[in-house]
């Protein structure tokens, strides 16, 4: 479970890094940066709850994830390069924090459902 809770606090600065660094650097809509950059903000409302292995958190980020996932999919097929490179990361780091909040989710709850029939079994 540790690793699928850094693989996806990883997942979720890196979506954080890569939108700022595309909207305000390496490929901004208009020369100088745009207000696109301000995409980003709605990732960081839930970085303290991935921070504080909060079960709710993982479970609404997987939902939200998909939000970015779509403009990077839009966005690979429309911009022109370098922009459909940055969108083409952005889908792989969407993929991976949708893989690793399902999969904290997963092995959270089969844990707590074994540790919950071992309490039931007679000593």
């Amino acid at each position: 479970m540790r690793l699928t809770r850094w693989l996806a606090v990883g997942s979720l600065v890196g979506l954080i890094a890569l939108g700022l660094a595309w909207e305000l650097v390496l490929a901004p809509v208009r020369p100088g940066g745009s207000l696109l950059a301000l995409k980003v903000l709605p990732l960081c409302i839930p970085l303290a709850g991935l921070l504080k292995n909060r079960m709710y958190t993982y479970r609404w980020v997987s939902l939200l994830v998909w939000l970015y996932f779509t403009e990077g999919v839009v966005r690979a097929y429309s911009d022109r390069s370098p922009g459909a490179w940055l969108a083409g990361l952005e889908v792989l780091l969407c993929l991976s924090l949708f893989a690793a909040c399902a999969l904290h989710v997963r092995l959270r709850l089969r844990n707590a459902r074994q540790a919950q029939a071992r309490q039931a079994q007679p000593s």
